[in-house]
């Protein structure tokens, strides 16, 4: 099983979520990631090597993005977001994280 960290955003989202089986959900789902880091599909174009895990919960659809970050000593899962599959600010942010990231590659 893979070690898991979160990205302050995802920090965020995670803190303020209320409802405790939604918030079982997605450590549920974290553990799916951890145990099989393919589990989710993979974004193309400018987001790839981040991946998105749906989440489906009283009848909404949530997304969870992550990353696998390859390290010396292993893997490690990244996770970048979570939040409702309707919001378009999960791909807004995921552009300018993979922008970021590519900024700082480059260097």
């Amino acid at each position: 099983m893979l070690p898991v960290i979160y990205m302050p955003v995802a920090e965020k989202y995670f803190k303020k979520l209320k409802e405790k089986k939604l918030k079982d959900t997605f450590k549920e789902a974290i553990m799916s990631i951890r145990k099989n880091p393919d589990i989710g599909y993979a974004k193309s174009g400018d987001l790839s090597g981040i991946y998105c895990l749906d989440i489906y919960y009283n009848q909404t659809n949530y997304e969870l993005a992550y990353r696998i970050s390859h390290l010396e000593n292993g893997d490690m899962v990244v996770i970048i977001m979570a939040g409702t599959r309707e919001s378009h600010n999960i791909t807004a942010f995921l552009f300018l994280f993979s922008f970021r990231i590519s900024l700082f590659s480059n260097t």
